[in-house]
């Protein structure tokens, strides 16, 4: 081949090369581009990429995400004035650091004003001003802030205000949901009280943590979106508020027993006290307290005692067993009232049993055994049962097995009945452990003509949301370990305890009506397990109590364990400084409220404000006019509505809505208020308003918050 064919040759091979080259770059170009435009299809088909959403990750970008709190449920009395609320705390701070300012503006403390607020916050909280100056004051001067302990925690609204009203730059606080408990000792173990943990509040005791589900409720979470609101909308879920109880307690009552209990306890120092006031046909407990105690709101004295004593402890109750003993020999055709028999003591097997009189009254009768609080006559009442129908009446009375009382864990007692010395004790109230709460039930059986009834604290709980009733407490039978005729007979012998001469319970007598009561004092087991204490303060003593006699409304328990003094009181008279002016008190509530008068309260709507007035007003109801308009568009008292004189109606004007004057105002008089005006309202204290903090005759905005002081006056 010729150069010049060779070159052509060449040519025509480097052509088809090019050609080739050409061919498979436009295949791979091709390729890539035909994945691109699978993959765009798939990404815009699927919305995916390495298995994210884009969707989804679009949405995020434009959504934001709101936890809603849900606000925790009100405790209530039986009036519906609260016991334990949701409420907004604050912790106290003072900023110390000169770089906390703005241009000229300072948001610290001077050091020129240090000791102006030293005397302020030492004002308001529980530290000396001396403590306080020198937390003002630290070596460390590159200290941002300082805090003050629990001293400057769980701080009102009140005393922020009165702090801030000093006009001192730098003093600051954080606020923070927390449980408002008005009352302070208020059957604190009873109500319980709560934690606070990760912004979280939970129940830790009595029915803060029973219930502590439904008084949480439900958080909710809000979503927003600017590109899909509705679809936002959709996955908002609302907070449900939790759910409000309402308890059996009377404010009034419960804080004329605290203060009962505070008196004695400062007088006698016992060890232990309770006391239990409950409606005698229902089973109700209207007021109920212990000491040790604590303050629910600061927790002063919890550490004192934890337990429950109403119903965790046990302990034998003395000649208070001596009402069932009685009881159950009438009752069984095992007594004979007039029948005598010799006091004093009595052999039993290798023991003897012992009257508090040792010596005895000699020769007396059944009766005189119950109203003297003989020993030997409830022995020989046993003794006549015998052993099998005593244990059966014990039981049916419902001692060794718990009560119904939903309010915490309690005890089932215990019994020592193996030896004939022991069955025979038990009659007296040796040998056999009980709680309060189970002589509260097996009291019923006496005071209610034989149905014995389960003592309980809820009166219903309302779910906020709906307004419906979730549950509801009633009046509950236990049993009926007796007839009516037994229980009449009772109860003439409990009153003869307080008029029969020879009666240990003389000091419970009332000029207003017949009381009936059996006192007890029980010897206390000694701590190695053998014998009793010895001492004259080595007791627990007892009465329980019930009036009128004729047709109890009230019964009442009162037990003190180791008094250190008598104060040179008998101890029946250092009871009856608690049952007396307690029972006193709830005999007189009653009946004030059965004889008060009641009125038809009239419509007055549409009329005029001066006319309205004048319509209640010779009714004989307190008025109270909100706002300053010329006509009435609204009242508190539904017409025709019963309503006792003096009792007061809210009317409603067309004009701006004003805040009236609150002093001597009830608290539920402030609450159906804060209803009217969509107020959220704080209490301190119980009784009667003398303090508010919205001035009278102050245009009201719903966004308010109303606070008053009431005072037991």
């Amino acid at each position: 081949m010729n150069k010049k064919m060779k070159r052509t040759v060449e040519i025509e091979q480097t052509k088809t090369q090019k050609v080739s080259v050409g061919i498979v770059l436009l295949l791979c170009v091709l390729v890539v581009f035909l994945i691109f435009i699978c993959r765009f299809f798939y990404i815009a088909t699927t919305h995916k990429v390495n298995r994210h959403n884009l969707t989804t990750e679009t949405r995020k970008l434009y959504t934001s995400k709101e936890n809603l709190q849900a606000k925790r449920g009100t405790i209530y009395d039986a009036n519906g004035n609260p016991i334990a609320q949701a409420t907004t705390t604050y912790s106290l701070y003072v900023v110390l650091s000169h770089k906390a300012k703005e241009g000229n503006k300072i948001f610290y403390l001077p050091q020129s004003k240090k000791k102006e607020a030293a005397k302020v916050i030492s004002r308001y909280i529980d530290l000396p001003y001396k403590r306080v100056y020198k937390l003002l004051n630290p070596k460390n001067k590159n200290i941002y802030q300082v805090e003050f302990g629990n001293a400057g925690k769980n701080l009102t609204q009140k005393t922020k205000k009165k702090i801030e009203a000093a006009g001192l730059t730098g003093i600051s606080f954080d606020a923070q949901q927390s449980r408002l408990y008005p009352n302070g000792i208020f059957a604190s173990h009873m109500i319980g009280y709560t934690t606070t943990i990760d912004e979280t509040i939970t129940g830790a005791m009595g029915i803060e943590k029973i219930f502590d589900k439904e008084l949480s409720g439900t958080n909710g979470v809000k979503f927003s979106n600017s590109v899909n609101d509705k679809q936002a909308k959709n996955k908002s879920k609302v907070a449900q508020d939790g759910s409000d109880v309402y308890t059996t307690l009377d404010t009034q009552l419960q804080t004329s027993l605290e203060n009962l209990m505070t008196k004695a306890q400062k007088k006698y120092q016992p060890k232990q006290m309770v006391a239990i006031l409950m409606e005698a046909k229902t089973g109700k407990i209207v007021a109920v307290s212990q000491r040790p105690s604590f303050n629910a709101q600061t927790k002063v004295g919890l550490s004192e005692m934890w337990r429950n004593l109403i119903l965790n402890d046990t302990y034998e109750p003395g000649s208070v067993m001596k009402i069932f003993t009685t009881a159950a020999a009438i009752n069984s055709g095992n007594y004979n009232g007039n029948a005598y028999y010799n006091s004093g003591t009595l052999q039993i097997g290798n023991s003897r049993v012992y009257d508090w009189n040792r010596v005895g009254w000699g020769a007396i009768t059944y009766d005189q055994a119950f109203i003297r609080s003989s020993n030997v006559g409830m022995v020989m009442l046993e003794k006549a049962m015998g052993k099998s129908l005593w244990l059966k009446y014990i039981k049916k009375f419902g001692f060794l097995k718990q009560t119904d009382f939903k309010m915490g864990t309690q005890s089932s007692g215990s019994i020592a009945y193996k030896y004939g010395f022991d069955q025979a004790s038990t009659s007296y109230g040796q040998g056999i452990n009980v709680t309060p709460i189970q002589i509260m039930r097996a009291l019923t059986a006496i005071s209610n003509n034989g149905v014995e009834l389960e003592p309980y604290m809820l009166e219903k709980m309302v779910n906020p949301n709906t307004k419906k009733v979730t549950k509801i407490g009633k009046k509950t039978i236990y049993g009926r370990p007796i007839t009516k005729t037994t229980a009449k007979e009772v109860r003439n012998l409990m009153a003869q305890v307080v008029t029969d001469k020879n009666g240990t319970g003389q000091a419970y007598a009332s000029e207003d009506f017949q009381v009936g009561v059996k006192t007890g004092t029980a010897q206390i087991p000694a701590s190695s397990g053998t014998g009793y204490l010895s001492g004259d303060l080595n007791y627990v003593f007892s009465v329980a109590g019930m009036a009128p006699i004729d047709n109890p409304r009230y019964v009442l328990y009162v037990a003190m364990k180791q008094p250190q003094t008598f104060a040179g009181k008998g101890e029946t008279n250092m009871l009856a400084s608690i049952f007396n002016p307690l029972m006193s008190q709830a005999i007189g509530k009653t009946k004030t409220i059965n004889q008060e008068a009641t009125v038809a309260v009239k419509d007055v709507r549409g009329l005029n404000t001066s006319q309205a007035q004048k319509a209640l007003t010779t009714q004989g109801l307190i008025v109270s006019v909100v706002g300053q308009g010329r006509h009435i568009v609204s009242q508190s008292v539904a017409a025709e509505t019963k309503l006792v004189k003096n009792g007061r109606v809210i009317l409603v004007t067309n004009g701006p809505k004003t805040m009236p004057d609150l002093k001597g105002w009830s608290r539920k008089d402030v609450a159906t208020l804060a209803k009217i005006l969509k107020l959220k309202v704080t209490y301190y204290g119980s009784g009667y308003v003398n303090e508010q903090n919205i001035s009278e005759g102050t245009e009201i905005n719903s966004k308010d918050e109303l606070v008053v002081n009431l005072n037991n006056d």
